[in-house]
């Protein structure tokens, strides 16, 4: 017989409960039909969390005893007892089995017959108990149909096993992530905004590279942080390296810095922003791709930043509806032309006309306008032809380390 403990051992680390990868809709469904195959009037999943198990799933006929998610001592019941050989896996009839009629659950709830057997995982450890019981005795019950339950029982076992091994993927990118930062990654550099009239330098936009293995793009480190749930700290510890370059930066330049309305809105950013005595020269940029719920809150949350002299400039404007949307509910001081839209402009009449458009629009709502990705002169020209008001890309500088930022003109 096994104890206690060696039937609990390591249950810690698993998830509290049904964990995410296990369709909870499709256990609602197998718990009914096992419950009407077997004629039964309660079906339910028990989580091992000692010193508790934790009704995971539950279905039963109306007014039934149990509730998802209940909570009951681990000793108390038949789910440990059945586990532990106590007692048997199919009981047609309580009342012929002595053990059950000395567990207050037998009466309190009128237990008539009993069916439960072990959910057990890979590794050997049991998740808890698949379980049905009716209110009364059921002389039909037999092997058939605890072989049943013990199929459905290792198809749930399967799919836990499943989620657990990529909860503990998830978690070993969260630990990748976590001492990227603690070694400093990422490093910070600082892309030149130039006035396309004078070509005088504006401003900077500060980008994450990161300079560790396994080699990853920018935007494929921030995409693992966030299925890892690390995104917003990533984020915000890269917010918070960027803004140490502004003393050093020259004061007629703004530095723009990335920030996901997510991050906005959870109020993480305050405390960061609020230790700055000036935030005229900060500029925050949200991406076109950054999805917003909510603008009325966003707005809210933006508001102190803007009373303050901070700039919003929505980024990848061109690229799709979603930055339409961003600029018409959030009227951003700055209006930035994705790189699509940007390049061979000189060349495309359908690339000058939004262009166009959208310029001549920014103007009317007092936004200035900043075209990204310029890599050719004629793009440039043509660009200032258009009327936009400001450009980056690699024919006026690549992303340059800060010293070198902070001494930058264009010849």
């Amino acid at each position: 017989m096994q104890s206690t403990e060696s039937v609990v051992e390591g249950n810690c680390h698993l998830v509290q409960l049904m964990a995410p990868g296990v369709c909870a809709e499709g256990v609602d469904r197998m718990l009914r039909a096992i419950r009407k195959h077997l004629g039964m009037d309660v079906a339910f999943i028990s989580h091992f969390r000692p010193p508790e198990r934790v009704l995971t799933h539950v279905d039963s006929v109306p007014d039934g005893p149990l509730r998802q998610e209940q909570s009951i001592p681990l000793q108390e019941g038949y789910c440990l007892k059945v586990v532990q050989g106590e007692l048997p896996q199919c009981i047609p009839d309580t009342a012929r089995v002595p053990a059950t009629q000395h567990i207050p659950a037998t009466h309190a709830i009128h237990i008539g017959s009993h069916l439960s057997v072990p959910i057990r995982l890979e590794d050997g450890q049991i998740y808890g108990t698949l379980c049905c019981f009716s209110y009364q005795p059921n002389p039909s019950l037999g092997e058939h149909d605890i072989q049943l339950m013990h199929t459905f029982a290792d198809i749930l076992a399967a799919r836990l096993d499943e989620s657990a091994a990529a909860e503990r993927a998830k978690e070993d990118l969260a630990r990748e992530v976590r001492s990227a930062m603690a070694d400093g990654i990422p490093r910070i550099v600082f892309q030149p905004i130039c006035r396309i009239a004078d070509k005088t330098i504006c401003g900077f936009e500060s980008l994450s590279r990161f300079d560790i293995e396994p080699r990853r793009s920018p935007d494929k480190w921030f995409e693992i942080a966030q299925k890892a749930d690390q995104g917003l700290e990533l984020e915000l510890h890269a917010i918070t390296k960027a803004l140490t370059a502004l003393e050093h930066l020259p004061q007629s330049c703004s530095l723009s810095v990335n920030s996901s309305p997510e991050l906005i809105l959870t109020g993480r950013l305050h405390p960061l922003l609020d230790q700055m005595a000036d935030l005229s020269r900060l500029v925050l940029e949200i991406t076109e791709h950054a999805a917003v719920h909510d603008y009325v809150a966003l707005a809210l949350s933006l508001s102190p930043f803007r009373q303050r002299g901070a700039r919003l400039a929505v980024d990848d404007a061109g690229a799709g509806y979603s930055s339409m949307r961003h600029i018409l509910n959030l009227a951003p001081e700055i209006i930035k032309l994705d790189i699509s839209l940007t390049q061979h402009i000189d060349s495309d009449a359908k690339r000058r006309a939004l262009a166009k458009g959208l310029t001549s629009f920014a103007h009317k709502i007092g936004s200035l306008v900043i075209a990204e990705g310029v890599e050719r002169s004629e793009e440039l020209d043509m660009l200032q032809k258009l009327g936009v008001d400001c450009a980056q890309g690699y024919l006026l500088s690549k992303p340059l380390e800060l010293e070198a930022a902070a001494v930058f003109t264009l010849s």
